[in-house]
């Protein structure tokens, strides 16, 4: 029987053993074919080539790669701004491209983003080519970007949307107290407005006045943009997105000066053979984003001097937190990794500018002061200067007031100086579902927040079940109250303002990039290259290389990342369990959360 159960043991270890090798060879030949079929060789334009942008899905920064997005029916690769400004303008200096051709297909960008790529399609049609777009259907966004077109192209049965801007909050105070929980909300700023959802049941007078001045102001930049580009009165513009202006017949299109034709996409294409000159027979040489992307930039011989971009994109967070790595593609700006890359391009004698590329809604008080204190001690040492994409507000902003210059575009939304902390309390919760607690103690703060509603058996925390008492309430109050005056401090400081005019323009108030330029919180109105000629002229270089950081990971490294990084929780679950991975998880979570949030919040 000993025997028996020996041989029975080795040949289950066996089986585990043959089947991790073989996962794992199994892996490396999945990844080689993966990486092959990703890769691409450099393409090179024949004569006559037309250059396609879709204008769809999210566009941030930077592309992002998922490599097992194939596997769920989705493109492995986003594409990023950098991507479609570096086509555009390589688009416009090589002879061999005659044109561009806009595909409208819903963008899911900001205001700053639909901005840089309308800017940077009208500074190619400078240059003599032309540019067609074509649509099913117009979104609002995507109709700004093609209002510049040479000729703007509608399908006969397609739909063009000019409604308007708007503003649509979801309150859930209500929901939150059928569930018997309460949301105890602390904050600084009149005009703090993220915290009102779980604190009231519409928007305040402050937050309506807001949100009223700066979407106006954007609302206004994009009319004079489409009026000048299609010759149709502001007048008119406004009293036709007060008409519904979506469902109309596709000939009021035409009629009102929206769009030039009315073509089925075989007839556009056939329209833009006769612009590049070739027969109704021959094949159109159509180029993408991705193809331009893949021609190498010429390079810049015996240049040291270096001009680094800095992209920081997505949520301002301490550190790392655990994630779903094969399905999460959400950027943070994390700021271990963002001090150390700070750090180092201080350090990099060959690295003579920096151009802090921010795009945040903001996130972690405490993780915004220590990116704003690299940026300090980097701007002592050369300059920096910040690029601001759709947002730069609350931490997006703390870590951007240092900054030797800043630059905005017209729409960016920006500001919002101000600091809030909530804490919910499930004491009602508790009640319902008859749980009561006691406590003894040594001193007064001993039990501060109180114990969480637990789940009995499977011990999983849910929330404290107690609200906050008087003095708890005083200490975080004085403690929000204690980080809005450092944040405004750091504003006054690298502004040249007194703190007394940053609070008169903070207090949480969200502004436009062409607001905060009145106001002193930026320099200049402008793009990212506007920005590199800053920092060029601030370090009194005329040649340089331009460098982008932090480096992006290749194929291989993302894909086994990804692999290990899931191999890992896989592992975890199997010897801690599920409920003891969840606790690590939110115990994981818990440590890196700041209790004062910077962040502009829908």
């Amino acid at each position: 029987m000993k025997d028996f159960f020996k041989m029975m043991f080795a040949s289950v270890f066996g089986v585990i053993i043959a089947g991790i090798l073989l996962f794992i060879v199994s892996l490396f030949v999945f990844m080689g074919i993966v990486a092959s079929m990703s890769s691409a060789p450099a393409y090179i334009p024949v004569d006559k080539t037309v250059v396609q942008i879709d204008l769809k899905g999210a566009i941030g920064e930077r592309s992002v790669s998922n490599p097992f997005a194939f596997l769920m029916g989705k493109d492995s690769k986003s594409t990023g701004l950098k991507d479609i400004l570096d086509a555009i303008d390589k688009a416009k200096n090589d002879d061999r491209i005659k044109g561009i051709y806009v595909k409208a297909s819903g963008a899911n960008a900001g205001f700053a983003t639909l901005e840089a790529v309308r800017n940077a399609l009208s500074d190619f049609k400078e240059s003599g080519k032309f540019i067609v777009s074509y649509g099913d259907y117009y979104a609002q966004g995507d109709y700004y970007v093609c209002s510049l077109a040479n000729k703007v192209i509608m399908n006969p049965q397609g739909l063009l949307e000019f409604l308007g801007l708007s503003s649509q909050l979801q309150f859930y105070k209500g929901m939150l107290e059928k569930a018997g929980i309460e949301m105890q909300i602390f904050k600084v700023g009149t005009y703090k407005s993220a915290v009102e959802p779980y604190l009231l049941d519409k928007m305040s007078a402050a937050n309506r006045e807001q949100i009223t001045s700066y979407m106006g102001d954007i609302w206004k930049h994009q009319l004079e943009a489409i009026s000048k580009s299609r010759n149709i009165s502001l007048d008119d513009l406004n009293k036709y997105a007060n008409e519904g202006f979506i469902f109309n017949k596709s000939e009021v299109t035409v009629k009102y000066g929206f769009v030039d034709e009315l073509l089925y996409p075989d007839q556009v294409k056939k329209l833009l053979k006769e612009l590049v000159e070739i027969g109704e027979k021959d094949e159109l040489a159509l180029a993408t984003v991705q193809d331009l992307n893949t021609i190498p930039k010429t390079e810049k011989k015996n240049i040291k001097e270096k001009i680094a971009v800095l992209y920081a994109e997505g949520e301002i967070v301490p550190d790392e937190v655990e994630s779903a790595p094969w399905m999460s593609s959400v950027n943070i700006i994390t700021a271990k990794e963002f001090v150390k890359e700070l750090n180092k391009l201080q350090k990099d004698e060959n690295v003579k500018a920096v151009v802090f590329r921010v795009n945040s809604r903001g996130g972690s008080s405490f993780a915004s002061e220590q990116i704003w204190h690299a940026v300090k001690e980097l701007k002592a040492v050369k300059p920096i200067v910040v690029s601001m994409g759709d947002y730069a507000a609350s931490g997006g902003y703390y870590i951007s007031c240092a900054a030797s210059k800043i630059v905005a575009e017209p729409t960016t939304i920006t500001g919002s100086i101000g600091i809030f902390g909530m804490f919910p309390s499930a004491e009602q919760l508790s009640k319902r579902m008859g749980a009561t607690f006691d406590v003894v103690k040594t001193n007064e703060f001993a039990d501060f927040g109180g114990r969480s509603l637990t789940i009995p058996l499977l011990g999983i925390p849910l929330l404290p079940a107690r609200p906050l008492n008087t003095g708890e309430k005083a200490l975080i109050q004085n403690y929000i109250e204690n980080g809005y005056d450092l944040f405004v401090s750091r504003c006054a400081d690298g502004r040249s303002k007194t703190k007394e005019e940053i609070d008169s323009i903070g207090q949480g108030r969200v502004w436009t990039g062409n607001q905060a330029l009145a106001l002193g919180l930026v320099d200049k109105v402008g793009n990212i290259n506007d920005a590199i000629k800053i920092a060029a002229e601030a370090a009194g270089i005329e040649k340089y290389d331009l460098r982008n950081y932090p480096a992006q990971k290749s194929f291989y490294e993302q894909i086994l990342e990804d692999s290990f990084g899931g191999m890992r929780s896989y592992m975890v679950k199997q010897f801690m369990g599920l409920d003891g991975y969840n606790n690590m998880i939110l115990k994981n979570n818990l440590k890196n959360h700041d209790i004062r949030q910077a962040i502009l919040l829908d």
